[in-house]
């Protein structure tokens, strides 16, 4: 998340000296394949070095997927960096859905919540969506840098207006928890609701709607582009993020500001099997959205 949230901690930590609560040293080890590659995913490039390693590791892992990358370079607002582009499945006349999670860490810490655990997600589906692509969308991933430096990769890509998508979907400090928080514009849309169903299906939670912390949807959004951003944390923590963004006191410290952006931020604070399950309710709803968007192409067509 942007580097700004340093101010947020900042004003918990000396607000809240008192109501800190010790982070978990290890989380549960993970239970199942989907768990395993997860966390393996999130070890490798949390065990990279700088942005240029992090990038290796993400690299490697979607040759091994079988997907072709690129990695784009760019320069925007005096700064340069790289993004890795890749397409993943559909055919290339069909609209686009774009996943996609910042790839680079700020220098605390190892960077596995914010945000080795994003990329690790979208590496999931990526490999789902190849091996049984959406009827209706094609399907490609993006992996931003500098997103801590002011979602620079993200506004790089939307400046360069060459691949507009019908949606993009972000992922940051997708790690624990049982909440799926879901930044969205329209809590009614038809993608909220088929992550309403899908998370109550797998005995989840779904938070919807426009307030969230500052991430690479907005660069999107701020240029008209739809998107939207999820997250998987406690429920527990969602009020007092919100609160610390608005200049409020929490009433208790939440644990993502306890770890991201400090040294903290290592393998041992994600939940693999959460994010298993969660990862399980978001394939989940963007097929259902795949294929409510056909049905509702068709009516519209009709009606004509």
């Amino acid at each position: 998340m942007r580097r700004h949230l340093e101010l947020a901690l900042l004003a918990c930590t000396l607000a809240l000296p008192a109501c800190a609560r010790p982070v978990p040293e290890t989380a549960p080890a993970p239970a199942s394949t989907a768990a395993k590659a997860w966390l393996a995913d999130v070890s490798a490039i949390a065990d990279a070095d700088a942005s240029q390693g992090r990038r290796t590791a993400i690299g490697k892992r979607l040759d091994t997927l079988g997907i072709r990358w690129a990695n784009v370079p760019f320069e925007i607002d005096g700064q340069h960096g790289t993004n890795i582009l890749a397409a993943v499945s559909g055919d290339t006349g069909a609209p686009l859905l774009l996943l996609g999670a910042h790839s680079d860490q700020v220098s605390k810490g190892e960077g596995a919540t914010d945000n080795a655990s994003g990329s690790a997600t979208v590496l999931a589906l990526a490999e789902r969506l190849k091996a049984r692509p959406l009827a209706n969308h094609r399907v490609a991933v993006a992996f931003w840098d500098l997103e801590e430096k002011g979602l620079l990769g993200s506004k790089a890509y939307v400046a360069a207006g060459k691949d507009k998508p019908t949606l993009y979907v972000n992922f940051d400090v997708f790690a624990w928890g049982d909440t799926v928080w879901m930044m969205t514009p329209d809590a009614e849309g038809a993608l909220t609701r088929a992550s309403q169903d899908a998370t109550k299906s797998i005995g989840l939670k779904l938070s919807a709607g426009e307030q969230y912390p500052p991430t690479d949807h907005l660069a999107f959004l701020k240029s008209g582009w739809p998107a939207v951003s999820y997250s998987l944390i406690g429920a527990d923590e969602i009020t007092g993020i919100l609160d610390a963004y608005a200049g409020k006191t929490p009433k208790a410290m939440p644990k993502v500001m306890q770890v991201i952006h400090t040294d903290g931020d290592t393998l041992a604070q994600v939940d693999a099997n959460a994010a298993a399950r969660g990862v399980d309710a978001v394939e989940a709803a963007l097929r259902r959205w795949d294929a409510e968007s056909a049905s509702a192409t068709t009516s519209s067509t009709t009606a004509k």
